[in-house]
């Protein structure tokens, strides 16, 4: 077994600067979305939700795909080049979207571009990564992707206060990406993404992921993804507490610093404790954070409990990948592609759920719907069996 303490391998640190620049790119688009179809473009919020409806569902299905696809001999590379680069190619498109309908299809394929890279990346990372360094390289990921949003949130901001368009900041993402794409070629140069089966502990039995051992954690892994308040909500609830709504972007970059600066460290501990427990204290901690957002009073109180909601993806998002990797030694590209293709689909009929409880009974009632229904799922997740869990524990 590696030493923890032994350095990651170059091509995982070339993977998390990827995740990085490609996640400024998407940061600088993302956040403008809003004023551009409905301010620029004249589009009704219909039209929005449509919009990151069609795209996360795109999303979820090609993950689905992909991931199968990851485990055969050749394929990741490939799915992964493919995935980053239709992302950097299509994002600046939209800034010449002259309708809706355009946006709305540049946004789907960029989704497939995630849909397509996402599994086979993950995959590709336990291939290349001893498993007493798991939660350290997915850490150190989660890490970057969040560096480079805040990177991105910044910058869009600082360019729109600056006099600068929507149609502009859009245009200008090309650059992160480019150096996103250029990253990518030397991170994977040399590198080859036959399956390794010697992740599979000695004596455990291979997993290919399915089966009552891979589906009933995956299952309540999925339960916990989607049984909290969407983030939107989460916004809206700290505007309602006295954000002013021209502070939110700074707050949302600060809720990444908090994030990024949780991921490696929150792997680390994945690595030390296991992910079943990482997982476990994630929950913890949204709890608390969905309490506070329920019972505090004031922007103060609000900003601050909302930055520490960051500390729940600094533990569960290095956990949960360490889970599914050894839920899944053998097949792992199969088990990312079920469980984020899962999550994707669960998503839209949740939130749906969740705005509505907070709509008509509001926020305080759909946060505590939302902490019970973790806690449930949490329960579950610690005194189920250990013959269902011993992968993870």
């Amino acid at each position: 077994m590696a030493d923890p303490e032994t350095p990651l391998p170059p091509p995982v640190k070339g993977l998390a600067a990827v995740s990085l620049f490609n996640d400024f790119a998407s940061e600088m688009v993302y956040p403008v979305l809003p004023a551009f179809v409905t301010g620029t473009l004249g589009a009704s919020p219909l039209a929005l939700g449509a919009l990151d409806g069609a795209a996360e569902l795109t999303a979820s299905v090609v993950k689905w795909w992909s991931g199968r696809m990851a485990d055969r001999p050749g394929w990741a590379k490939p799915l992964i080049v493919l995935g980053y680069s239709l992302a950097i190619l299509i994002r600046p498109l939209i800034a010449v979207a002259g309708a809706a309908w355009q946006v709305i299809g540049f946004r789907v394929i960029d989704r497939v571009g995630k849909g397509l890279r996402s599994p086979p990346r993950d995959a590709l990372i336990v291939t290349l990564t001893p498993r007493a360094q798991g939660g350290r390289a997915f850490g150190l990921t989660r890490a970057a992707d969040h560096a480079g949003a805040v990177l991105g949130s910044l910058v869009a901001w600082a360019m729109l206060s600056g006099g600068s368009d929507t149609r502009s900041v859009i245009a200008w993402s090309v650059l992160p990406g480019v150096a996103a794409a250029a990253v990518l070629l030397l991170a994977l140069k040399g590198v080859h993404d036959r399956p390794r089966e010697s992740v599979v502990p000695q004596g455990a039995a291979p997993a290919t992921a399915h089966g009552r051992a891979f589906w009933i954690p995956v299952s309540l892994l999925v339960l916990f993804a989607v049984g909290r308040l969407p983030e939107t909500l989460l916004l809206l609830r700290i505007q309602e507490l006295g954000v002013s709504v021209a502070a939110i972007p700074l707050v949302w970059a600060g809720l990444h610093v908090v994030r990024s600066s949780a991921s490696y460290p929150g792997g680390r501990l994945t690595d030390r404790i296991g992910p079943r427990g990482a997982v476990a204290l994630g929950a913890a901690c949204y709890v608390l954070a969905a309490a506070g957002l329920a019972l505090v009073a004031g922007a103060t109180a609000a900003v601050a409990v909302f930055l520490g909601y960051g500390l729940v993806a600094g533990l569960v998002e290095p956990a949960e990948r360490v889970a599914i990797a050894r839920l899944a030694p053998v097949r792992p590209g199969k088990g990312f592609g079920s469980y984020q293709g899962l999550t994707g689909l669960a998503a839209l009929p949740a939130g749906l759920g969740f705005g509505a409880v907070y709509r008509s009974l509001g926020a305080p009632a759909a946060l505590a719907l939302s902490a019970l229904a973790i806690i449930g799922c949490m329960t579950l997740w610690l005194l189920v069996g250990r013959t269902v869990l011993r992968r993870v524990s």
